[in-house]
C-alpha cells in the first residue's frame, strides 16, 4: 500500500465517476475513500454500484455527522485518522479532477525522496492542455522543475506527507470554515516543512465541478458574494 486516496463528493455525478475511474486505473497500490458529502439519492445510488464495482470505500457523511455540507472538516479528519493508523501519506483528489495512471505514483515518490515535504501538489490544467484555476499563479513557471512554493496549494490533487500528518492534528481546524487548503498549506511552512508544485505532473481539472453551486462566483457574482459574506457560506 502507497497512500490512502480520499475524494469528497457533493454530486456532479458524471464527473465524479470520471475521476473514481481514473483512480482505479492508477499505477500503484492504494487504499481508495469516497465521501458522500449528502449527495442526492441519485448521486449516493451510483456511488453504492460504483463501490461494488470499483471496490473503493464508500463512507455517507449523513451517517456520521448531522452538519450539513461541505463537511470538508469531517473528510480531512477521518482520513487523517485513518493515514496515520496505516502509515501512509494521505492523497486528496478532489472530484473535478481527473488524473493520469502515474499521478499517484509520482506523488509517492516525489515525497519519499524528499522527507521534508509537507504538500506536493499536481498542477492543474483545461481539456487543451493549458495551466487553469487555482494554479494560475504558476504559470509563469519557465522550468518543469518541481517548484518549492510559499504560495498555497490546493486540494485539487495534493499529497500530505506523513510527516506532517503526524506534527499537525487535524481536529484542530478552524469549526467557523468550510475549506482548508490554504490554512493546511500556511500551517505545514510554519512547521518547518516545504511544499512544492510539480509543473511536469498535470491533472485535468473543472473548475468548481465538485461543487457546481460555487460556479455562482462567474455566473452571477452578486448572488455569490451575498451568500459568502452575509449567509456566511464558502468560508475559507
Amino acid at each position: 500500500m502507497q497512500a490512502i486516496v480520499v475524494t469528497p463528493v457533493k454530486d456532479a455525478l458524471e464527473a465524479t465517476l470520471e475521476t473514481v475511474q481514473a483512480i482505479s486505473d492508477a499505477k500503484g497500490v492504494y487504499d481508495y475513500w469516497v465521501f458522500n458529502d449528502y449527495s442526492t439519492d441519485q448521486t449516493k445510488a451510483a456511488l453504492e454500484t460504483a463501490s461494488k464495482a470499483k471496490g473503493f470505500k464508500l463512507i455517507h457523511l449523513e451517517d456520521v455527522t448531522s452538519n450539513p455540507s461541505p463537511n470538508y472538516k469531517t473528510v480531512l479528519q477521518l482520513s487523517q485518522k485513518s493515514a496515520l493508523e496505516a502509515g501512509l501519506p494521505l492523497i486528496v483528489v478532489e472530484s473535478d479532477v481527473k488524473i493520469n495512471p502515474d499521478t499517484l505514483e509520482s506523488l509517492v515518490n516525489f515525497s519519499n525522496e524528499n522527507p521534508n515535504v509537507g504538500l506536493v501538489g499536481a498542477i492543474t490544467q483545461d481539456a487543451e492542455g493549458k495551466v487553469n484555476f487555482p494554479y494560475l499563479k504558476f504559470k509563469q513557471l519557465k522550468s518543469k522543475d518541481p517548484a518549492k512554493t510559499t504560495r498555497s496549494l490546493s486540494f485539487c490533487c495534493t499529497l500530505i506527507s506523513k510527516n506532517f500528518l503526524k506534527k499537525y492534528d487535524f481536529t484542530d481546524l478552524d469549526n467557523s470554515k468550510d475549506w482548508y487548503d490554504t490554512h493546511i498549506s500556511q500551517k505545514s511552512i510554519s512547521l518547518g516543512f516545504d511544499n512544492y508544485i510539480l509543473p511536469d505532473l498535470p491533472v485535468w481539472h473543472r473548475p468548481h465541478g465538485s461543487r457546481p453551486w460555487k460556479q455562482l462566483k462567474y455566473k452571477n457574482p452578486i448572488l455569490y458574494y451575498f451568500r459568502k459574506w452575509f449567509l456566511g457560506k464558502d468560508k475559507i
